[in-house]
């Protein structure tokens, strides 16, 4: 049975600031966040069923990158765990929608980290296949299943 990728693209605006960072984004700074999903599966073929002819439906696609990424990140600040706790203060006084994370918030460790999320929310017959996460209009960062098994 053939193997087919389908992509849904997503939109979200979000702050970061990196910690000791060499350059200008070491401050608080926001960007308009690009992100293609990208998934693996074997068309249904059941005669009859709602999906017959899909992968997944692509709005099954749409709510769970909305409910568990674009919801939670769009207009949040992000930020490591060493720069909250230098700043906690200060960052509960400027946003309500504080998330911080272990991790450098780069595209990078972004690209993984969402990776991850939605690893677990798949059904079982579809894979995820890679993420684009583009921070500007010409920087992306990319996670591709193949390269991290």
């Amino acid at each position: 049975m053939a193997k087919i990728r389908v992509t849904k693209k997503f939109h979200f605006e979000m702050g970061h600031a990196l910690h000791n960072y060499d350059g200008l984004c070491r401050n608080i700074h926001g960007h308009t966040y690009n992100m293609e999903v990208t998934l693996l599966g074997e068309i249904r073929e059941e005669k009859g069923h709602p999906k017959d002819g899909m992968v997944i439906d692509f709005g099954k696609l749409k709510k769970m990158v909305k409910d568990k990424i674009v919801n939670v990140y769009d207009h949040s600040l992000v930020v490591s765990r060493i720069y909250a706790d230098k700043n906690q203060e200060h960052l509960l006084k400027a946003t309500e929608r504080l998330i911080v994370h272990d991790f450098q918030p780069t595209s990078e460790n972004m690209c993984v980290y969402f990776a991850g999320v939605l690893q677990q929310e798949l059904p079982e017959d579809v894979s995820l296949y890679s993420i684009r996460l583009y921070e500007t209009a010409t920087s992306y960062a990319e996670w591709f299943a193949e390269d991290n098994k």
